[in-house]
């Protein structure tokens, strides 16, 4: 049976927490949370992760700099990365998309429609 583990990048705890409590509805997950990208980087480094949620309005490092790192890095093109953000103009979701990410949600998520997404990006029947 697969396990996954899932990195959740967000600057807002109560987000983190939405996250996290979607993804721990599927079996055998693991969720790592982290509050901004330079967080996120250091929770990156010795760990390998199924696949990454991240915000893109973050301080220190924005989630379309983080996302531009994590593309540069062979070890992670693989992973499927969704921006989780409120920014829902299509010049963003265009920026983001181009940049590598995988999917955009934009918040208020519905966690039924981000575990779909999920799901579906890491071939889950359950």
């Amino acid at each position: 049976m697969s396990s996954y583990n899932f990195l959740v990048v967000d600057d807002s705890p109560t987000m983190r927490q939405l996250i996290t409590f979607a993804l721990k509805r599927i079996h055998n997950s693991q969720v790592t949370e982290a509050n901004d990208g330079v967080d996120a980087l250091k929770k990156l480094s010795g760990n390998k992760f199924s696949l990454i949620l991240l915000d893109i309005n973050m301080p220190l490092m924005d989630g379309l700099k983080l996302l531009s790192i994590l593309r540069g890095n062979p070890s992670y093109n693989d992973v499927p990365i969704i921006i989780i953000t409120t920014e829902g103009a299509d010049v963003d979701r265009e920026k983001a998309l181009k940049l590598g990410a995988n999917a955009y949600v934009t918040k208020p998520i519905q966690t039924n429609e981000l575990l779909k997404v999920v799901k579906e990006f890491l071939k889950i029947n359950e």
